[in-house]
């Protein structure tokens, strides 16, 4: 009797280990299709680093006719990939209970393209051709160019996400971001474009954040900080890295996507510092700063974009960040 008791027990303490040992499932989703900007967690995901970090990862991707930011708020995903800062401020002036807790693009990668040969050698010259941009970006990032540069909006034109009438006008420019538009033009228009990334201008958003929900953040903080972590690691590592894995799991997400494409995004990530740069240097692929998002808030204020009475710092939080992961595993 005292033998099969003391097996029980034995059997009791082993099978509650295993059960300790289950991984966490959790959700990814991201904001659109699969591709090299995203490299980074799908890294993490097929080399195992959320894996040693007890995390079941999911990865969702987004598209064009799918809101997962939705989801997330719906408590049906347990983290997002948010497009930028502007997003997480607006969050705030609508009440809605999430919180960005890692940046990991320290510089947004929109930018504006322009022909060569044009006369267009600095970012001012832009003022003089047709600016072919999106509705969204006449809200927000053209407002800080008209208001700190003095671009009028007479120069607009909509942007309909189609190369072909800034191929067609060399006295025009056209948004696009620096890992995809430049590649179009030059595979399309057989031309290396002119490429002004506002970022190197002086906007100051994040860009490709990770947003959760505030209660998951104050009722599993461990989670969210074991999933930070190992995304970052999963960044470092695609970046500087194998990363074959990781690409060919993007391609069967995007069957559209391909190597050429995919070496390109990645190349134009280091080149212009689009993950690893500012304080990331030092404090490890994700950071933010309280100045940082200060100084964007105040840019947004004076350009009309943002209230001056939205409570900015209820954006984000630096609890999750700054630690100086995956430092080590640059090259």
């Amino acid at each position: 009797m005292k033998l099969a008791t003391g097996l029980f027990a034995v059997f009791a303490v082993l099978s509650g280990a295993a059960q300790a040992q289950q991984p966490d499932k959790v959700t990814f989703a991201t904001n659109w299709v699969a591709q090299a900007e995203h490299g980074g967690f799908y890294q993490a995901l097929v080399d195992g680093a959320y894996k040693k970090h007890g995390l079941d990862v999911t990865i969702l991707p987004g598209g064009p006719n799918v809101n997962h930011r939705l989801q997330l708020i719906a408590g049906k995903v347990e983290f997002y990939m948010s497009a930028n800062t502007l997003q997480a401020f607006d969050a705030v002036a609508q009440n809605i209970p999430t919180l960005v807790v890692a940046a990991i693009f320290q510089k947004d990668p929109q930018v504006l393209l322009a022909h060569p040969e044009q006369g267009i050698e600095k970012f001012e010259d832009l003022k003089k051709l047709t600016l072919l941009i999106s509705r969204e970006g006449v809200a927000s990032y053209f407002q800080w160019m008209a208001h700190d540069f003095g671009f009028r909006e007479q120069q607009v034109k909509p942007y309909t996400f189609n190369p072909q009438p800034f191929l067609a006008d060399k006295r025009t420019a056209m948004q696009g971001y620096v890992t995809s538009e430049p590649y179009a033009i030059e595979t399309q228009g057989r031309f290396k474009p002119k490429i002004f990334l506002i970022a190197d201008q002086g906007w100051g958003s994040y860009s490709t954040l990770i947003e959760t929900r505030r209660d998951l953040v104050s009722k599993n903080p461990a989670l969210v900080q074991r999933f930070i972590d190992a995304s970052i690691v999963g960044w470092a590592n695609y970046l500087y890295g194998d990363n074959a894995a990781a690409n060919a799991r993007i391609r069967r997400d995007n069957p559209e996507m391909t190597d050429a494409r995919i070496a390109y995004s990645i190349a134009k990530m280091k080149e212009y510092g689009i993950v690893d740069s500012g304080d990331a240097l030092k404090s490890g692929i994700g950071a933010m700063t309280e100045a940082r998002m200060k100084g964007f808030f105040d840019k947004m204020v004076a350009s009309g974009v943002v209230k001056g009475s939205v409570d900015y710092k209820k954006a984000y939080s630096l609890q999750f960040v700054n630690k100086g992961v995956g430092v080590e595993l640059r090259k």
